[in-house]
C-alpha cells in the first residue's frame, strides 16, 4: 500500500480526497499546515507528497525544498494559479507534476499513478556510464567520487538519458516521460533550461558537450564514449 502525505487546508477537497484514494488502497495522511507537513514529514515515510502552494502559514514550496534536502520522493503540486511563472518554480525547486483547481479527481489519480510507478522504476537498478554512477535506491549520483547535487527533475532527466544510452530522444518523448505534460505547461525552451543546467553538473566541459549530445532537429543522446 502506498503511503501519500497531503497538504492541503481545503476540508472539504480533504473529506473528498480522503474518500477517493482510501477507495484505491492509499495510505493517507493529512496536513493542514506548513508547520504540521513538516513535522510529520520529519516522523514520516511516504510514497508521494501532495502539496498545496498556498496555506495560512506559507507555501508547499517550502515543505518541497526542506524534502528535496534529503529525498527524491515524487511530489504533486496542487494550485488555484496557472500563471507559467509559478508552475516553472514550482517544478524547478523539485516538483514533478503541477495540477491546477479545480480538476477532475480521475486525471490527479491517474498523475499519482503514473509518478508511483515510474518513481519504482527509478529504484530498481544502479547506472553507470561515462564516469557517472547513479544508485537509483538512493537517489544519488557521482561523479567520480563527488556527489553531485541535483534537482529532482535533473535526477530524472539524467535517468532517462542514462537507460537509453546512444539512443536519440526526440523533446516530445523526453517532455512525456518526465513530466506527463502533453504540452500543457512545460515547453521546448524549459527542457533546454533543465539540459543546459544538467550539463553544467555532470560535463566535463559544458561548452562542448561529450556525453549529452544535441541531435540537430531529432532531441537529445546520451553518447556513451569507450
Amino acid at each position: 500500500m502506498s503511503k501519500i502525505l497531503l497538504l492541503e487546508d481545503d476540508l472539504s477537497l480533504i473529506n473528498g480526497l480522503s474518500f477517493a484514494f482510501f477507495k484505491q488502497g492509499y495510505e493517507l495522511e493529512v496536513a493542514r499546515t506548513v508547520r504540521e507537513a513538516e513535522a510529520v514529514w520529519a516522523d514520516g515515510r511516504y510514497d508521494l507528497l501532495i502539496l498545496d502552494v498556498s496555506l495560512p502559514d506559507g507555501s508547499g514550496f517550502e515543505v518541497c525544498k526542506i524534502v528535496r534536502q534529503t529525498s527524491k520522493v515524487p511530489i504533486i503540486f496542487l494550485t488555484a494559479s496557472d500563471e507559467e511563472v509559478s508552475i516553472i518554480m514550482g517544478l524547478d525547486i523539485g516538483g514533478d507534476d503541477y495540477i491546477t483547481k479545480p480538476f477532475k479527481l480521475g486525471v490527479l489519480l491517474s498523475r499519482i499513478n503514473a509518478l508511483l510507478r515510474r518513481s519504482k522504476d527509478f529504484a530498481d537498478t544502479e547506472l553507470c556510464s561515462n564516469g557517472l554512477r547513479v544508485e537509483m535506491v538512493k537517489g544519488q549520483v557521482y561523479k567520480g567520487d563527488t556527489l553531485l547535487d541535483l534537482t529532482a527533475g535533473e535526477y530524472k532527466l539524467l535517468c532517462l538519458l542514462m537507460q537509453n544510452p546512444n539512443v536519440v530522444l526526440s523533446k516530445e518523448q523526453i517532455l512525456d516521460k518526465l513530466w506527463d505534460c502533453q504540452g500543457s505547461y512545460i515547453d521546448n525552451n524549459t527542457l533546454s533550461v533543465y539540459i543546459r543546467r544538467l550539463r553544467e553538473k555532470v560535463e566535463d566541459d559544458p561548452s562542448h558537450p561529450q556525453k549529452i549530445v544535441t541531435v540537430w532537429r531529432m532531441g537529445y543522446k546520451w553518447n556513451v564514449v569507450g
